[in-house]
């Protein structure tokens, strides 16, 4: 009788161990709700911004090859104007003047910094004169196949990547032909680019060599040859077994996900520079979207883990009456992160804890959305000037000629910028550069734009302006510029070249390049004037 005694009590006691009180089982199904809603969102966040960014660092990288190639199909189209330009002295030249031909030299040398030498070859393929003076190959015959080649070619000439005979320097050889009035072959004119030593090459892309992200982009020639790399002991290594410099060697453009040779996942764009069949490769390491992605996850539980902890704890206490604001929240956080709906205008609730609740979950939300809004400001702005970018002044320049609105563009670069930062640092610099991007803002009307090109270089759109008042507004600025009060203890020009649509061009790369070319007019008659580029005939 004890015993059966003893197993029904045991009984009872294991059946109220069972059962569950209604406060603790509504408390538990609240918060199982609340994480879940919390890890779709996260999940969903994930995925979404995981895509998305692969998918615009994809487009800018691409993007950025296509203006980096033009500009150095625009830079070796320079460099051949600048040599046939020259070819014009030296017809009628005495090959036996050799003080001459070697001022000569060095004046066009130097007047563009295109090329690391300069050398004159004459009919007979010896060469008369070089810059920098180097006696031992003065009077002696050209040796390498380029030169050779090129003498053959008797027509403008670029070559591919090649280790020179003598000096084992990776050389990229280009020249003119000379010939008289009446069509006699007297020679070439060449300039050479030495790859691993300080070039024009590096002069106009060094400063976007390696981002602080990862990213970094890179040159190969015709054969898959490397020319240009952040490390420079890789120039002139062959990447031809390279999948996107295959697809460049069979001429192909476009961007993907990719390994490169070293085995590491890469997001790259690439694009073909028409002048020289070469190829521009901008790379991003897609570990570089999976550390942006981490970092926004962090930053969004951040912002939400507190609100959510004192939504449980209060869900707990009244989880009958707060059922419905649950399952309103949960709703409106998925519909939000799906991009379906805005946030709705905070009213207020009867329940002070439902209140509470909603006004946290929408203040997360909101700085969600701040945080996105702040991503696609960055994306389109200039960090140091304060500026529109690069790909913001592309738009609108597109926009604006879709729309068939008349403008003219400024292109703008601060003369001898190399100079200050050579001299003051780079940190005056960035001062020198901030400076006179406030000039140009407060010189100009707020339905125009101001962008920050590269480097030192700013491009202005002046709307519904014509290239006369668009010369005074440049003029304004260069003025402005000379006469203002510098960080630095030394005064500092600016040199500017106008085009305007439609009188000049009716596509965007060829206005700018027309300005651009204005600009290097300016450069080359002295700096520190406003050229405007002459009406194009067609």
């Amino acid at each position: 009788m004890i015993a059966k005694n003893k197993t029904s009590r045991l009984r009872r006691k294991v059946r109220e161990i069972k059962k569950i009180s209604l406060t603790a089982l509504l408390s538990g199904l609240v918060t199982i709700a609340v994480l879940m809603t919390l890890t779709i969102m996260f999940i969903s966040s994930y995925t979404s911004q995981k895509q998305s960014l692969i998918d615009n660092t994809l487009s800018l990288n691409y993007s950025s090859a296509v203006q980096m190639s033009q500009t150095l199909d625009s830079l070796f189209q320079s460099m051949q104007g600048s040599l046939k330009y020259s070819a014009n002295y030296f017809p009628d030249i005495d090959y036996a003047d050799a003080k001459k031909l070697d001022s000569t030299l060095d004046l066009i040398r130097n007047s563009s910094n295109y090329f690391n030498s300069v050398s004159l070859i004459d009919a007979s393929g010896i060469i008369r004169g070089s810059s920098p003076y180097l006696e031992k190959s003065l009077g002696q015959p050209i040796t390498s196949n380029a030169a050779k080649n090129a003498f053959k070619s008797r027509a403008s000439f670029i070559s591919e990547a090649y280790r020179a005979p003598y000096s084992e320097r990776i050389v990229v050889f280009v020249s003119e032909p000379i010939f008289s009035p009446s069509g006699e072959f007297k020679g070439l004119i060449s300039g050479s680019i030495y790859l691993q030593e300080n070039n024009i090459l590096n002069l106009s892309f060094g400063s976007q060599l390696r981002t602080s992200n990862g990213s970094y982009f890179y040159i190969v020639d015709a054969k898959g040859t490397l020319l240009f790399h952040p490390d420079t002991e890789r120039i002139g290594e062959n990447l031809s077994k390279n999948q996107v410099v295959q697809k460049l060697l069979n001429d192909q453009t476009g961007k993907e996900q990719y390994k490169n040779l070293a085995g590491v996942n890469s997001l790259a764009g690439y694009y073909k520079v028409p002048t020289t069949d070469w190829g521009v490769v901008v790379v991003s390491p897609t570990q570089m979207v999976y550390d942006q992605l981490n970092q926004h996850i962090r930053m969004l539980l951040l912002y939400t883990s507190i609100p959510f902890i004192i939504l449980t704890l209060i869900v707990i206490r009244v989880a009958r009456k707060l059922a419905s604001p649950f399952v309103y929240l949960a709703d409106l956080v998925n519909q939000v992160d799906q991009g379906k709906v805005d946030l709705p205008v905070m009213k207020p609730h009867w329940n002070r804890e439902a209140d509470l609740l909603t006004r946290t979950v929408l203040s997360a939300l909101a700085n969600f959305r701040k945080q996105k809004d702040q991503l696609t400001y960055d994306a389109r702005t200039d960090v140091l000037t304060g500026m529109t970018n690069r790909r913001t002044f592309e738009e609108v320049i597109q926009q604006w000629i879709d729309e068939e609105v008349p403008f003219s563009i400024v292109v703008l670069d601060i003369d001898r910028f190399k100079s200050i930062n050579d001299t003051y640092g780079h940190h005056a610099g960035d001062q020198v550069l901030k400076h006179i991007a406030n000039i140009i803002k407060l010189s100009v009307r707020t339905q125009d734009v101001c962008s920050r090109f590269g480097g030192e270089e700013f491009v202005v759109l002046l709307r519904h302006t014509n290239s006369k008042t668009a010369y005074q507004i440049a003029e304004h600025i260069r003025v402005s510029v000379e006469q203002s009060i510098l960080p630095i203890d030394r005064s500092v020009t600016i040199s500017a070249g106008i085009a305007e649509y439609p009188l000049h061009s009716t596509t965007a790369t060829e206005l700018f390049h027309l300005a651009d070319n204005a600009l290097y007019q300016a450069k080359e008659e002295g700096r520190n004037r406003t050229i405007t580029i002459q009406t194009v005939i067609k």
